[in-house]
């Protein structure tokens, strides 16, 4: 009977940035998912911050739509991995700050699967502290994966 207290994660929260920093978390979040039949969802946060410094006019329109399109596509990367490993995945873009949102959502899930979400340089500085607050603030586990150092002669 008390192995069951494993069967808790039920639904996974998979938040994504569209970098490949994600993919070892991702991997990791389906294949959780899969052993323990539980439903996932994949996560994009439109940042609103990347448009705190712009005014409000047709740049940030495209900025946004440029910024939706990453996110849609961050998303559907998760749903397709998940199929390949026959996890459904709901895909899931909102917009807000970033750490804020993923510890919103994270009240209606189980478990929080991600990466230290970023790219590189300043931005990797900034987004590395979400993982951080996620892991402070969410109100249920948080697992985070580390990717892969990427090797120097990458091909």
């Amino acid at each position: 009977m008390e192995r069951n207290s494993m069967n808790k994660f039920n639904k996974i929260l998979i938040p994504t940035d569209g970098s490949e920093n994600t993919k070892a978390a991702i991997a990791q979040g389906l294949e959780l998912a899969r052993v323990m039949g539980a439903e996932v969802t994949a996560l994009y946060v439109v940042d609103q911050a990347s448009f705190v410094n712009f005014p409000m006019d047709a740049t940030v329109v495209s900025i946004y739509s440029l910024l939706e399109k990453e996110g849609k596509e961050a998303v559907d990367y998760v749903v397709s991995e998940g199929a390949k490993v026959g996890v459904k995945v709901e895909p899931k873009v909102v917009e807000g700050n970033p750490a804020k949102k993923i510890v919103d959502e994270a009240e209606n899930y189980d478990l929080v699967v991600m990466g230290t979400l970023g790219r590189t340089g300043i931005s990797k500085l900034l987004l590395g502290s979400v993982a951080e607050r996620v892991v402070r603030f969410a109100p249920c586990p948080v697992l985070v994966v580390r990717s892969e150092p990427v090797p120097e002669d990458k091909k």
